[in-house]
């Protein structure tokens, strides 16, 4: 049966109208709201060590290699890890899932700040530590996002995501120029502030109450069903096309591990600018999720996404040849936005087309795609620098970043003519 433009302007209209009624709601549920405070804890914290890291393993050995390994000894354990950390989520409460992630961070954090107090932290120690972290990680992004799933409706999760992002995006914003004051008064001050503000996300964690829905019958592990996820993203091209295209975009295009080069040796901005820089990302991102609440995508959601990841890829290329600060200020603030609008579609396709029995597991993979591909793309930009310069190999990446739009476009032409974000069994009903 086909509808009319009329009755589909109407319908869109409509659920538009409840989407802005459940914001108000989303906000009052005490459940949600518990999930936002540990969301952003966990993010401001975050953010404030990458940034203590990053300039401490610098101030130490001067090497962009040493920043991309960084990168790499996260992503090595989030490889190994990221199977049995979705079953886990699927098996247990997810709640108790990401405490223990936050928990295992605490545990880095107070290693980092009496290191760095009592002068014996070092390049090995760093990186070991920094490999603990990449041990959490994959526990937590396979988690948090099927978590979020399970405590809204579907037909309120594309708004409910964008709300959470931009919650994020401010604490991603406000990290960074904090983790650059705080290691202003030492990277032992910068590392106890941080694991203070990972204690608030611990604490949000274990008060949140999981909805009956929530609790689900354990499966018994077997490798069959270790591997359900990446069975269940081959059979669907819009999820396996997204997935791949921020995998492919984020390795290529990544020019995060390599800021602090820029802060220090070609814009020389200091620990302060570095903060700054990460900070435009964040800002740009932040005003585009403000405004995803406001007015969320439920159109022409494919060739959106590819547009942004195009965009991406541009901005990526205007901060490697940017020589003043402002410029590159603004480009990452671009690079951020962009990012952002490919992540609300992302994530809305992943868990809306995924049953919940399986969200923890597809989100195991997408997070092995999308969340290990920021550790090696850091690898890959720390390499590229050592092996072309800095400048070369950013400029390298964004333009790697557009011929994987051009090449998506054909190779997933689903996802490029994917109209309608919210699927039809999940719209509001007129």
């Amino acid at each position: 049966m086909t509808t009319t433009p009329d009755r589909d302007q109407q319908a869109e209209r409509r659920g538009r109208e409840i989407a802005d009624d459940g914001t108000s709601d989303l906000l009052r549920q005490r459940s949600f709201a518990l999930y936002l405070l540990a969301r952003v804890a966990g993010g401001l914290a975050g953010q404030m060590q990458v940034v203590a890291v990053g300039w401490q393993l610098y101030d130490l050995t001067h090497s962009p290699l040493d920043l991309g390994l960084v990168g790499l000894v996260q992503f090595l354990p989030a490889v190994l890890l990221t199977l049995p950390a979705g079953h886990v989520a699927d098996r247990y409460d997810r709640r108790l899932v990401l405490a223990g992630a936050r928990l295992m961070q605490i545990v880095a954090l107070a290693t980092l700040a009496l290191g760095s107090a009592q002068g014996w932290l070092d390049k090995p120690m760093i990186l070991g530590i920094t490999a603990l972290l990449g041990v959490a990680r994959p526990f937590e992004m396979s988690t948090s996002a099927a978590l979020l799933a399970t405590l809204v409706t579907p037909a309120r999760f594309p708004r409910a995501v964008a709300v959470s992002a931009s919650s994020m995006q401010g604490a991603v914003l406000a990290g960074p120029a904090l983790g650059g004051l705080a290691y202003g008064l030492g990277a032992a001050a910068a590392y106890a502030a941080c694991l203070v503000v990972c204690a608030v996300a611990l604490v949000a964690l274990l008060r949140i109450r999981m909805p009956e829905a929530g609790l689900r019958a354990k499966e018994p592990v077997r490798l069959r069903t270790m591997f359900a996820g990446i069975a269940f993203i081959r059979s669907q091209p819009v999820l396996l096309g997204a997935i791949a295209l921020d995998l492919f975009a984020v390795l290529l295009g990544g020019a995060v591990a390599l800021l602090p080069v820029f802060a220090r040796d070609i814009l020389q901005a200091g620990p302060v600018g570095l903060g700054l820089l990460r900070s435009a990302e964040a800002l740009g991102a932040l005003v585009t999720a403000l405004l995803l609440t406001r007015f969320p995508i439920t159109r022409r959601a494919g060739p959106i996404m590819l547009a942004a990841v195009a965009v991406f890829g541009v901005a990526t290329i205007a901060f490697g040849l940017s020589r003043s600060f402002p410029l590159s200020v603004a480009a990452l603030a671009v690079l951020g936005a962009a990012d952002m609008v490919s992540v609300v579609i992302r994530s809305a396709l992943v868990q809306l087309e995924t049953p919940d029995s399986m969200r923890g597991r597809v989100s195991a993979i997408n997070s092995l795609f999308i969340g290990t591909s920021n550790q090696l793309g850091e690898f890959e930009s720390g390499v590229t620098a050592a092996l072309f310069g800095t400048v070369p190999a950013v400029v390298l990446g964004g333009a790697g970043t557009l011929a994987v739009v051009a090449l998506w476009v054909v190779r997933f032409p689903t996802l490029a003519k994917r109209d309608r974000l919210v699927p039809e069994s999940h719209a509001p009903q007129t």
